[in-house]
């Protein structure tokens, strides 16, 4: 509720349109987003239970792998209900409260899992580079340590964001083409300057991505400089193959992550609905394949899936 006070406007409902031009087809679009949502459900519970139930997956890297599911699993359950609701029920309005309630969730996920990327880039380099001293190095409570962490750093810099667009007094015209509540698109419809609050998110993306890019780029580069060095093929194999699902996972979220982000600040003459297609595939495609990726890349953890399956 306090998030209603933090606007100058009186407290109103916006409206979300969906996708514009596409409307007769909103039923249509509903079956991919349904069937893409249920089945990031499906395989990201899966992950967590198998986890969580054998004991010798109770490893730094698949902790990791439980938060990534962790945000995979709340970055669509975030937009897609109520998109549905807009395709199946018509039910288009949100109120303010609403619209900065799921703008922080959404961004505080996304902002958390490129940290949590990073940290398994960090962990395949000192299990690659540094063998003998990764239990010490990377325990499970300095990894869970450094998940605490990365929430943190999200919260700190998606917060103030918020905050200071929440302050914006706000027109009349407050329909939103969108099937979710997004930044860019609440600034244009606030009728005072928004020159800081367009400046600060600006800022903040650079910040991520100079941040986090460069980050797990230089891991990467050690690891295959290291790889390299190696006499070995049987050992070049095996720390290509452990290095393989991540390097999939990251390729699947910054491609279209970073695509999205462009196409919205450089991309004037796309079409809407195509940027909103974009934005919507961005948030349920990674999430769906996550789990996917590190079943079949990885042999520990399909392994044990199969051996779960077999015993039910």
């Amino acid at each position: 509720m306090a998030a209603l006070n933090l606007t100058p406007s009186a407290p109103s409902t916006f409206i979300l349109t969906g996708i514009p031009g596409l409307e007769a087809a909103h039923i249509w679009i509903s079956i991919p987003f349904s069937t893409f949502y249920i089945i990031t459900l499906m395989g990201n519970f899966t992950l967590l239970f198998v986890v969580g139930r054998e004991r010798t997956l109770h490893k730094p890297m698949y902790l990791l792998l439980c938060i990534l599911a962790l945000t995979d699993i709340a970055t669509p359950t975030v937009v897609v209900p109520k998109a549905l609701c807009i395709f199946w029920f018509n039910l288009k309005g949100i109120t303010m409260a609403g619209c900065l309630t799921q703008m922080f969730f959404l961004h505080t996920v996304s902002v958390t899992q490129s940290a949590t990327l990073v940290t398994m880039a960090l962990d395949r380099y000192v299990a690659i580079c540094s063998p003998l001293r990764y239990a010490t190095i990377l325990s499970n409570a300095r990894i869970a340590k450094l998940g605490i962490v990365c929430l943190i750093r999200s919260v700190l810099f998606i917060l103030p964001l918020l905050l200071l667009l929440s302050q914006q007094p706000f027109c009349d015209n407050r329909i939103i083409p969108h099937t979710q509540c997004e930044y860019v698109a609440m600034e244009k419809m606030a009728c005072g300057d928004i020159t800081v609050p367009r400046t600060c998110g600006l800022v903040i993306m650079i910040l991520i991505y100079g941040f986090d890019l460069p980050l797990i780029a230089l891991s990467y580069g050690l690891i295959i400089r290291a790889v390299f060095r190696m006499s070995s093929k049987k050992s070049h194999e095996k720390a290509f193959n452990t290095c393989t699902a991540h390097i999939c996972v990251m390729l699947t979220y910054y491609t279209p992550s970073i695509f999205s982000n462009f196409t919205y600040l450089f991309g004037h003459g796309i079409a809407p609905h195509v940027h909103i297609i974009l934005a919507d595939l961005y948030l349920l495609i990674p999430p769906m394949l996550n789990p996917i990726i590190y079943g079949v890349k990885t042999k520990e953890l399909s392994d044990k899936i199969g051996k779960c399956m077999c015993r039910r």
